[in-house]
């Protein structure tokens, strides 16, 4: 008797890449570990979201854009996802690719509820800062002091650590000329991050046996006391009437997956927390939080495998 039943799809392989942070020996070494530990047929196919901070902290933020630009090209079978974290978005504020506040409002109006730590952070007040986002002002500014209690280290110029960032592009800290020293296609390519991402059917080994998910994929996690539909829409429309984005720099506000999401079996995949953290469904992949001593991780689904830009993978 013939069998009618199309034999079951294979789950298609998703890789989640924790935050660069200007680290591109880093992110070249984490990127051949997956192709050498994934089968080839399967890396050759697979959705890879990267959950932003490509910039600061690390000395190369130029080559980390530069590598991530020609992925498309190198990998034509693969899809590639960029999602926009808080570094990214400030420094897009700064070059003025945000696009603009929905309702026709000003940039200056994001100043207006922290205005109070305009001196302490030393926001920007160079060329074109007039009509300039609050976390541009703050990404480039000078901090006023100079040690980091909470990190134990010092600042690298602003609160954003965005000094090497500067010098990767040749100019130094602060200064107006990155706006004409950044390429365009990387201002493209800040200008096109996106703030979420969904998939509807990804597949995750559990406890309970393998499950077939939604995924939401947001830098730094969804608030867990606000309606979860209202945010998807605040943040697929990139509304940059705010001041400080809480899903992409939120922290305890956006640690766990909101009750609403747990009715349906929902995967919340982030970055940003400086830690690597799997919890059922909730899934932070920052390992390295951009320390230069901390390894840069990615979560391989559904495996749950971890691979780290330190593994020392036999080929």
């Amino acid at each position: 008797m013939e069998d009618n039943n199309p034999p079951p799809t294979k789950p298609r392989v998703v890789c989640c890449i924790g935050d660069i942070h200007g680290y591109i020996t880093k992110l070249q070494n984490l990127w051949s570990n997956l192709e050498s530990c994934i089968n080839p047929s399967d890396f050759e196919t697979a959705l890879v979201i990267f959950l932003g901070d490509y910039c600061d902290r690390g000395p190369e933020t130029s080559k980390v854009l530069d590598f991530l630009i020609a992925l498309p090209s190198k990998y034509p079978k693969q899809s590639h996802v960029f999602l926009c974290g808080n570094h990214d978005f400030a420094f897009g504020a700064f070059l003025g690719v945000l696009p603009s506040p929905p309702d026709g409002s000003e940039f200056c109006e994001t100043w207006k509820e922290y205005e109070m730590n305009e001196e302490r952070e030393g926001w920007y007040k160079g060329e074109s800062f007039e009509n300039m986002h609050l976390q541009g002002r703050r990404w480039a500014g000078n901090h006023t002091v100079k040690f980091n209690a909470v990190k134990g280290i010092d600042y690298k110029g602003s609160i954003y650590d965005a000094a090497p960032t500067f010098e990767s592009y040749g100019v130094p800290h602060g200064s107006a000329d990155l706006m004409k020293a950044v390429p365009k296609e990387h201002k493209k390519f800040l200008a096109n991050l996106v703030w979420i991402h969904e998939e509807d059917d990804v597949t995750i080994k559990t406890e309970e046996g393998i499950k077939r998910c939604k995924l939401i994929a947001v830098h730094a996690g969804l608030e867990k006391n606000k309606p979860v539909e209202q945010q998807i829409k605040t943040l697929k429309a990139k509304d940059t009437r705010i001041p400080k984005v809480a899903p992409l720099s939120g922290r305890k506000d956006v640690w766990e997956i909101p009750q609403e999401l747990t009715k349906t079996p929902t995967i919340i995949v982030s970055g940003h927390h400086a830690k690597l953290h799997i919890e059922g469904l909730r899934l932070v992949i920052d390992q390295g939080g951009g320390f230069e001593d901390q390894p840069v991780a990615a979560i391989v689904l559904p495996s749950l495998e971890i691979v780290r830009d330190t593994d020392r993978l036999v080929k």
